[in-house]
Formats: C-alpha cells, sequence, structure tokens
C-alpha cells in the first residue's frame, strides 16, 4: 500500500472570458503517491500547467481542496504557500529560469542559504555533490550563458532539490533541448525517483512519459485514465514503449 504525498478533491479552476467562465479543471479527485514518478499528458489545453501549478499552489484553485501534511493549499495564505513552495517542494520548468549574473554554484547554493535549515557548510558541501551527481562539476564556476542547455537544465534540477524536496514538479523540463540532453536530464530525474525521489512531471513527449510509473491522461480538464508502470529500465525501453504508445492510442492521443 502506497502513502499520499499529495491528494486532490473536486479540483476546479475557471477564468474570466468573455464575459464568462472559461473551465480548465473541472471537478479533478487524485491521490499522488511517495517515491512515484507521476506524469500527466494530454492534448495541448488539455490543462495539464494548470493542474500541476493548483497542485503545487503556484496558482490558487477556483475551488476545491489539495491536501498536503493534512493542511488545504488552497485555503493557505499568500506567505504559508511561499514557505511550503520553499521548504517541501522543489520546482524545474522548460526554461531554466537561472539568474544570469551567478555561476552555477552559486545558482544552486542560494535556495540552501535562504532555507536556513543548514550550516552554509552544508549547503556548500551538498551542492558540491549534486553537481558531481549532474556531471556539471567541471564547469560550477561558469555562468549560465557560458554552458549547453543540458548543462544549464542540470544546474537548474540540482538548484530544485538542494533542500531535498518532498515533492518535484517540473513542467516540460525536455520541452527546449535537444535529444541527447533530453536523455541526460530523463537519466537524471530516473536516477532521482529510484533513490526515493516524489516527482509530478508534465509533458507531451513519450519518451519522457516512458520514465513514469504512473500517466495521467488528462482531457478538457478531467482526468479520462490511468496508467500504472514498473520502475524504468533501459533494457526494457521497447516494450514499455509499445505498452504506453498503446494505451495514448486507447486515449485517442
Amino acid at each position: 500500500m502506497k502513502n499520499t504525498i499529495l491528494s486532490a478533491k473536486g479540483l476546479c479552476k475557471s477564468f474570466a472570458h468573455n464575459g464568462g467562465q472559461l473551465h480548465i479543471l473541472s471537478h479533478i479527485d487524485l491521490e499522488l503517491y511517495e517515491d512515484d514518478f507521476t506524469v500527466i499528458m494530454g492534448a495541448s489545453g488539455s490543462g495539464k500547467s494548470t493542474l500541476l501549478y493548483a497542485l503545487s499552489g503556484m496558482d490558487r484553485a477556483t475551488a476545491g481542496q489539495v491536501i498536503y501534511d493534512g493542511r488545504d493549499i488552497v485555503a493557505m495564505k499568500e506567505k504559508e504557500l511561499a514557505e511550503l513552495r520553499h521548504t517541501e517542494f522543489g520546482f524545474i520548468f522548460q526554461q531554466m529560469h537561472l539568474v544570469s549574473n551567478l555561476t552555477l554554484f552559486e545558482n544552486i547554493v542560494v535556495p540552501g542559504y535562504l532555507n536556513k535549515r543548514k550550516t552554509a557548510a552544508e549547503v556548500k558541501s551538498r551542492a558540491g555533490e549534486l553537481m558531481e551527481q549532474m556531471g556539471i562539476s567541471k564547469v560550477k564556476t561558469h555562468l549560465p550563458s557560458q554552458v549547453s542547455g543540458g548543462e544549464q537544465q542540470r544546474c537548474a534540477i540540482a538548484r530544485a532539490v538542494i533542500n531535498t524536496p518532498a515533492l518535484l514538479f517540473a513542467d516540460e523540463p525536455t520541452g527546449a533541448l535537444n535529444r541527447k540532453n533530453t536523455t541526460e536530464v530523463l537519466n537524471l530525474l530516473t536516477e532521482l525517483n529510484q533513490a526515493g525521489q516524489s516527482i509530478l512531471m508534465v509533458t507531451h513527449d513519450t519518451r519522457a512519459a516512458l520514465r513514469a510509473t504512473r500517466i495521467l491522461y488528462l482531457e478538457d480538464g478531467k482526468i479520462m485514465g490511468n496508467l500504472a508502470l514498473p520502475p524504468y529500465r533501459a533494457e526494457e525501453e521497447k516494450s514499455r514503449e509499445t505498452q504506453v504508445n498503446a494505451w495514448l492510442s486507447s486515449m485517442e492521443w
């Protein structure tokens, strides 16, 4: 029996549009589990990123609840939300949002200093370990503009996990990368997950979805499908791809 790390109940999100309401998410019930690599897929406009933002507290739902650690994220005040996102959650985006005038190492350690749960020496030590794990220790003193897109994204991943988040949110993290860098980033995310990191990722890329232990299919703001998978193994990728593609076809992907 898996432990629930975050749950949504009756989650809705609407926007004012042309004098009416545009409904993006419609009464979603969802549980995310510890140690899972959950992927959300769906056509453009299906509400994938909106759902991720609502679950993470980056955007406030119109109605419903998002429960994390016994607390309703939807009902939190802005200060509480900021503290939650800073201490409990990690975020990776398609655009890396690195600070341009800081080195890669400095980009990684800043969130650790702000967290104040570890000494400066402990933060630096963990940052060094993460850079080694991400394969970017040789460019630690480089600025973001001096390294490749793949190296920037690996830096962004290290920054996202510097505070050991309970849940890592990733919105199209490979969307701006070439095939080689995509594979490297996916390998890192898979490694993190198989070491116990819970991940929720939005993607339109089937190659990325193959890394999931669970795929949710979103259509018109509703979850229409749920596919459970065993942990990813590279030697089984072909058969896994066949299974996932067949399932996505059944979802009319």
